[in-house]
């Protein structure tokens, strides 16, 4: 019913100006690379961005062509059913097994079958074992 892997996430944090996530996205589409899911929000005067993409190092070079400082990191990417309680049950299961998730953000159009929730945890591997053990 779920499926959980392993996948690149990049982040950008940098000086909240206007049209800074425009440029970020229009390098990355200028690349041919697609947005799977993406968050955004400002910490003080630093607007940060985390993106997960189908080609991360074809955007991490662009972006950093384009002088921003990217970081990259390692989250777990889950496509689950979009129907009520799937979050619910996916942090059950994360609760239980006494991973502390980090940042999650998630994505899905109300017409759509399924999400895609990305996020960090304090053990990304062992989060990807115990939801696809615990997917129904």
């Amino acid at each position: 019913m779920l499926t959980a892997t392993l996948a690149k996430e990049i982040v950008i944090k940098r000086l909240n100006e206007i049209g800074v996530l425009s440029d970020i996205a229009k390098t990355v589409a200028e690349k041919g690379v697609s947005i799977l899911a993406v968050s955004a929000w400002v910490e003080g005067r630093d607007g940060v961005i985390r993106l997960t993409v189908d080609d991360e190092l074809r955007a991490a070079d662009a972006l950093r062509a384009k002088n921003h400082e990217v970081r990259e990191g390692t989250v777990v990417m889950v496509h689950v059913p979009h129907k009520p309680g799937m979050l619910k049950h996916m942090t059950e299961l994360l609760r239980d097994a006494q991973i502390d998730i980090h940042h999650l953000y998630a994505s899905a159009a109300s017409d759509q079958t399924k999400c895609v929730v990305v996020f960090s945890s304090s053990d990304n591997q062992k989060a990807m074992v115990v939801l696809n053990q615990g997917a129904h």
